[in-house]
């Protein structure tokens, strides 16, 4: 039996109420862990200092912490984090509910100048978002975008579709949902009543119920039974009757308690754990127990023992992954997604024609259209127009022969137009309907840009598969003998160790646009007009050489022929090859990648050419120099950018040229110009290095997708293709 990973719809609902206990606590701080895990750090009146959690990465949970437990705060609050601070420092805690019976967690928040409603998503990919009182989306951990609902910045958070609360539907209700299933009990009211499997089988098991009776068996007396366990086990959630269980597994010896309680159960210190419920279930007699006051309480031991559990479980090295089965999933998968984008081309297509069609039939769809609005001023009923509009087809009227339908409830006309049937709503225009078809079709044309950008996450899955299993077949084969492996660190396998030490040094260029050369100078940029105006006047040395693009837009590139601490020189002269990867770190972060192009003229000049000093007449703006004499061009420089992790000499996310970074980081993603905005190409090289890190903490602290984002160039990215 594997541990549970993720709270139920009733683990929510019985933690809603022991979370609402703390309503008016206020907020100090709020932290984000890598990508998926958010802590509030509260103070409550009576009970001090209170730590929430919210997870919902592969562990998906929402709970309070003992303070000694909370993780160590990250380095650098990313900007998510940032935001949060900014919205509910010294806000109160004014309550947290469940939507529906669905696995979300509204918690609202009050401030005088505001309310933020932080919504947690504990199902599927899992997400954050926050949003203002309004439900209009200030951020969120994840973008949504499918043909369902949307999450994103700035448009309203959209819930999923309602779901049967089993908690609160009657008894006739009840067995309406039951009857429209078609599979046995235990089947039903786990999908249709949407009890999941454990609880479907417990109200079985409660109600003395057979779990495999199939529904078309069940009479009104099975029903009773099952209707009244649910309604037990709504009143505990409502009437907080709890007695929460953490479930381990039993011990091999005999006589260890049974019943759910601990009375005589074991040592249960070093026992794995398994499940944790806010009452006992019958459904868990099997497994060893430990009772807890309350359900918060019990949550705060499990997942860190799970945590702990985990740790500690071996790395089954010796046995080789199912790749050929995970290749097969995401090729089907992809074979799906393609599928859905042909279908949304067909469809946007035919309303664009649908819409064509309309102005091609002008003068017919304009009198059907007419017809009707006249008639409806004349306060004509709907079945008066629509015997008019058969009186004309008998008589042979075009405009009458091709209305087939008319739906008076919504107001809306069918005609037939060259075999294409066209929905029109009655009240509008021509123009308007066809603005309509051409809004939808544009809608539709959205989803396909969901789709793509679906199938580009499943192709990069698919293709990290197949180098895990290519490195997977090297490895097992390359015969190397372990003993003659190099002891020093050049030759560590950083990926492969399960503890990197942090080794953290923030120098003093960090807030510039920066990386060191091959050949290990130091290159800077601007990342605004005032940082290109204080790099010209204040970093700006003899013997460096200074970079720009032909485009506008573009920042000031300084490669420094000495750091700011030594002592200047004129005499320096700079490879050959450190100009080119500056040239290519210039053209990368201007204007060109953000405009989607893969190449730019570049051109370099030495420190004393550059002056801060306008001729007559003219006017330097912001940022702006003026050169003086000669410059070497570098024309058609390409586009080029590596984002790395550096584990020695210092741990760290760095940034740049690819010939440059490679050659100085343990892990190397390359970008190109693509269609993904900055932040969610940053989570998802953020995703990517974890996968390739054995230390996946090492990455959450030292290669937040906010300091990946430090080094994306401006504009949207995609990984390239290997």
């Amino acid at each position: 039996m594997d541990p549970k990973r993720e709270l139920t719809s009733v683990d929510l609902a019985a933690l809603v109420g022991e979370l609402g206990t703390y309503e008016g606590a206020k907020v100090d701080k709020a932290y984000l862990y890598g990508d998926d895990l958010v802590r509030l750090k509260m103070r409550d009146f009576d009970r001090g200092r209170v730590e929430l959690l919210l997870e919902v990465g592969e562990v998906k949970r929402a709970h309070t912490v003992t303070p000694e437990r909370v993780p160590d705060a990250p380095g650098r609050p990313p900007q998510f984090a940032m935001m949060l601070r900014n919205r509910l420092s010294g806000a109160d805690f004014a309550g947290v509910s469940q939507y529906e019976f669905d696995r979300i967690l509204e918690f609202v928040f009050e401030r005088d100048d505001g309310t933020t409603r932080i919504i947690v998503e504990l199902f599927g990919q899992g997400n954050v978002a926050v949003t203002d009182g309004e439900y209009e989306v200030i951020d969120c951990l994840e973008t949504v975008r499918l043909k369902s609902r949307t999450v994103v910045p700035g448009s309203r958070y959209e819930f999923p579709d309602t779901r049967t609360n089993p908690l609160t539907i009657d008894r006739e209700a009840f067995e309406r949902e039951m009857e429209t299933s078609d599979t046995d009990v235990v089947r039903t009211l786990a999908t249709q009543l949407n009890f999941g499997g454990l609880y479907g089988e417990e109200v079985c098991t409660r109600a003395g119920v057979e779990k495999a009776m199939d529904i078309a068996d069940v009479d009104d007396g099975v029903y009773d039974r099952l209707y009244g366990a649910i309604e037990r086990l709504a009143l505990d959630v409502r009437n907080r009757n709890f007695e929460p269980r953490l479930y381990f597994e039993r011990p091999d010896e005999e006589g260890s308690a049974a019943d759910g309680g601990t009375e005589d159960a074991p040592d249960s210190s070093s026992a794995r754990v398994l499940d944790v419920t806010p009452f006992p279930l019958e459904e868990r007699g099997e497994l060893a127990a430990e009772a807890y006051d309350s359900f918060l309480a019990a949550l705060d031991d499990y997942f860190v023992r799970l945590e702990l559990d985990e740790e500690s479980e071996p790395d089954p090295t010796d046995q080789r992954p199912d790749f050929e089965e995970e290749i097969a999933k995401y090729e089907r998968i992809i074979e799906q997604q393609r599928g859905a984008i042909e279908g949304f081309e067909r469809e946007a297509e035919s309303m664009r024609e649908n819409a064509e069609l309309l102005y091609a039939r002008y003068g017919l769809v304009d009198d059907v259209l007419s017809t009707i609005q006249d008639a409806r001023e004349r306060d004509r009923s709907w079945e008066e127009i629509e015997e008019r509009f058969e009186e004309g087809r008998d008589r042979g009227i075009e405009a009458a022969e091709a209305v087939v339908g008319i739906d008076a409830g919504e107001g809306i006309v069918t005609v037939e137009l060259d075999d294409e049937r066209i929905d029109l709503l009655a009240h509008d225009g021509l123009e308007q309907n066809a603005d309509r078809l051409y809004t939808e079709a544009k809608r539709i044309e959205e989803k396909k840009e969901g789709a793509l950008a679906a199938i580009e996450d499943t192709r990069e899955n698919l293709e990290e598969v197949e180098r895990r299993r290519e490195r997977w077949e090297a490895d097992d084969g390359d015969g190397d003998d372990p003993d003659e492996a190099d002891p020093d660190d050049d030759d560590r396998d950083w990926l492969a160790d399960p503890s990197i030490p942090i080794r953290e040094n923030e120098p003093w260029f960090d807030r510039f646009r920066w990386f060191h050369t091959s050949d290990g100078y130091l290159v800077i940029g601007g990342r605004n007009a005032d940082q290109n105006e204080e790099l010209v006047k204040k970093y700006l040395e003899p013997g460096d050489t200074v970079l720009h693009t032909q485009a506008h837009g573009g920042p000031v590139t300084v490669l420094k022929a000495t750091d700011p601490s030594e002592a200047s020189s004129s005499d320096i002269e700079l490879p050959e090859s450190s100009v080119e990867e500056a040239a290519q770190f210039a053209v990368s972060y201007s204007s060109v990648w953000k405009d989607g192009r893969y190449a730019g003229d570049v051109y370099a000049v030495d420190s004393e050419q550059v002056t801060k000093t306008p001729e007559s007449g003219e006017y330097l703006e912001k940022g702006g120099f003026a050169i003086r004499g000669d410059r070497t061009y570098y024309d058609d420089t390409p586009v080029g950018v590596a984002v790395g992790i550096q584990c020695e000499p210092y741990t760290r996310v760095i940034g740049g040229p690819p010939s440059a970074i490679e050659e100085q980081a343990a892990a190397t993603i390359e970008l190109e110009p693509g269609r993904y905005a900055q932040a969610d190409a940053a989570k998802r090289l953020y995703r990517r290095f974890r996968e390739r890190f054995e230390d996946e903490t090492f990455v959450r602290k030292i290669a937040s997708p906010d300091r990946i984002q430090h080094f994306m160039p401006p504009g949207g990215s995609r990984i390239a293709e290997e």
